[in-house]
């Protein structure tokens, strides 16, 4: 295969969007939550990664909640990955890191993205679904219940687990579900 041949089969490969985000809770545990201004409901500090200038999703995880809310820290740990379906769109991989506990001084030094977000709060864990759309509330739910669990990270499919394949034998290939 010449190089020109290749980079026609690489064009011509299915594209899906990335996104990352943060979970950041306070000292009682509660999930704070931003509200845009460009759609109904609340979300996560975070959004789409920009790959085409070589950014990875913790570096855009970082960067959405630099410019999002003005807290540049070093995401924690991976806790979920979702691969989120939705009407109108292509396919979106979904990583979700851990942002730790903010202290007070750190909450106090919020400041939202005017151009993008109307509002943050802290939401207790039970109100969550009343906030979230259903995809990411289960997605947030998935991500406090590895660290409550201490369990690696959260595979998901459309915001549900996804079941682990049973061990394969040689040479065969298995399917989730």
């Amino acid at each position: 295969m010449t190089t020109s041949d290749y980079a026609t089969y690489i064009a011509g490969l299915p594209r899906i969007l990335s996104a990352a985000a943060t979970l950041f809770r306070d000292e009682r545990g509660r999930v704070l939550l931003v509200e845009p201004n460009y759609r109904e409901g609340w979300a996560l500090p975070g959004g789409t990664i920009e790959s085409d200038a070589g950014e990875g999703p913790r570096a855009g995880a970082r960067r959405e909640t630099a410019e999002e809310i003005g807290l540049d820290l070093e995401p924690g740990r991976l806790l979920v990955v979702d691969w989120a379906r939705g009407p109108g769109r292509p396919p979106i991989a979904a990583y979700l890191y851990d942002g730790g506990v903010l202290s007070g001084e750190q909450l106090d030094a919020i400041r939202l993205q005017e151009e993008e977000l109307l509002s943050w709060r802290l939401v207790d864990r039970c109100d969550l679904a009343s906030h979230l759309p259903d995809q990411l509330g289960r997605r947030v739910v998935a991500a406090l219940e590895v660290l409550d669990s201490g369990a690696g990270t959260a595979e998901l499919e459309d915001g549900g687990p996804v079941a682990p394949a049973g061990p394969a034998s040689p040479g065969t290939a298995t399917r989730p579900r």
